[in-house]
């Protein structure tokens, strides 16, 4: 994704500036259309080292509690019926956070100057996402401001919870292979090279699996250069690779697939699209601006060509049914849901349920995970210990059997 700086005038003739983050020009241009301001310019924005300047600067990154903080604030200070420029500075004033005092700075000065507060929302991308703004759009032009707040802080806190289960179910994982990986190579590097200069000094016939080893270790340890250099080379490809539009797809499928988290991915993947389309058709945002709005919160580009392609079935006039069917996402049972939504006229709350189901399933899915897991990282642990004790101490046990005469 990219920053682009626009230029354009809305519906009343007035000159809109700002930034926005898309992946291509052609998806500016849809987007401001879809905003009713029509484009003069649009160029690339030249970014040099943002995030370490704000860091230095100020001290303080942005991230997903500081926006779940605000949107909690602004909702109740409109609901306790305080003005919105001064909702805006109490906020500012009472936050300790230097980026988003300065945030909030740039906001108020944006609105002095008559823009809407959903335009000036967009100038910052990189805080408020298309999702976010378009929502405060919708309460700006139906008065329920106050509502789409609550709302917006509704989907933060879930999406903010469906990220933390995620990672809490990975970190276990990662914790037991990077914990594998560091012994293996303190074998490899430090172990087995001693026991290898010791053998050699006698001069004596080694067994089959003690040779294996000790040829690993001894290519391990004399192209370790190499093989460094091939590894920091593989990974700058891979992340070049998933960011072009082929590789992010790819990647995105492939994490679907994935053994044990796969499922997990894919739930949460999956609440977090039914949560986010629910809460934009409650809060009155078109039904297929919904699906473009929600294909860019899923994160994922696999689904994101998923959405779009339903956007498409519904766009032709296909029911919301019938487009889930052909996306090939959802169980039958969900799909059975959203039919009855459909025929009841509750599409939004069957939307929510559906939500709920998969986050029941994902917090089962995380529950079950570390006792598949554990049981099978612990054998390959003790096969691999087991592999490695053999190959060092059978030709000891060997020599000891030849110096007390017994057959071995």
């Amino acid at each position: 994704m990219e920053q682009f700086e626009y230029n354009g005038r809305n519906q009343s003739g007035k000159s809109v500036r700002g930034r926005i983050e898309s992946p291509s020009v052609a998806a500016v241009a849809t987007w401001l259309k879809t905003q009713g301001i029509s484009p003069i310019q649009i160029k690339p924005r030249r970014v040099f080292l943002k995030h370490n300047i704000h860091w230095l600067q100020h001290g303080h990154t942005l991230e997903i509690r500081d926006l779940l903080l605000f949107t909690r604030q602004m909702g109740t200070m409109i609901k306790s019926g305080v003005p919105l420029m001064e909702a805006l500075r109490g906020i500012q004033n009472s936050s300790k956070n230097r980026s988003l005092i300065q945030l909030l700075r740039n906001v108020c000065h944006d609105l002095d100057q008559g823009m809407t507060i959903s335009e000036t929302f967009s100038h910052h991308p990189d805080f408020f996402n298309d999702y976010y703004v378009s929502m405060v759009k919708v309460g700006e032009e139906s008065g329920r401001l106050e509502e789409i707040f609550a709302l917006l802080y509704q989907q933060l806190l879930f999406e903010r919870q469906m990220s933390q289960k995620t990672k809490s179910a990975l970190r276990y994982p990662y914790f037991v292979l990077i914990s594998i990986t560091l012994a293996i190579a303190i074998m490899v590097f430090f172990v087995i090279p001693v026991f290898s200069h010791f053998y050699a000094s006698f001069n004596a016939p080694l067994p089959l699996l003690t040779r294996t080893l000790l040829n690993v270790s001894a290519f391990f340890v004399h192209y370790s250069a190499l093989l460094i250099v091939i590894f920091f080379a593989a990974a700058y490809a891979f992340r070049r690779y998933i960011k072009c539009p082929e590789g992010r797809y790819n990647w995105g499928k492939l994490k679907l697939k994935l053994p044990f988290v796969g499922p997990i991915i894919k739930k949460a993947t999956l609440a977090r699209f039914c949560r986010s389309l629910a809460i934009a058709n409650q809060s009155g945002v078109p039904i297929i601006q919904s699906f473009t709005l929600v294909s860019r919160v899923v994160d994922n580009a696999y689904f994101e060509k998923q959405i779009l392609a339903m956007r498409d079935g519904v766009t032709r006039g296909e029911s919301l049914l019938i487009a889930a069917q052909s996306a090939v996402l959802f169980t039958p049972l969900e799909l059975q849901m959203i039919a009855v939504g459909e025929m009841t006229g509750e599409v939004d709350e069957m939307l929510k349920q559906v939500a709920d189901l998969y986050q029941d399933e994902l917090e089962y899915e995380i529950s079950r995970l570390n006792e598949t897991i554990e049981p099978l990282l612990l054998s390959f642990m003790g096969v691999l210990v087991l592999i490695v004790m053999l190959g060092i101490f059978l030709p000891i046990w060997r020599m000891g059997a030849t110096a007390l005469g017994t057959p071995h």
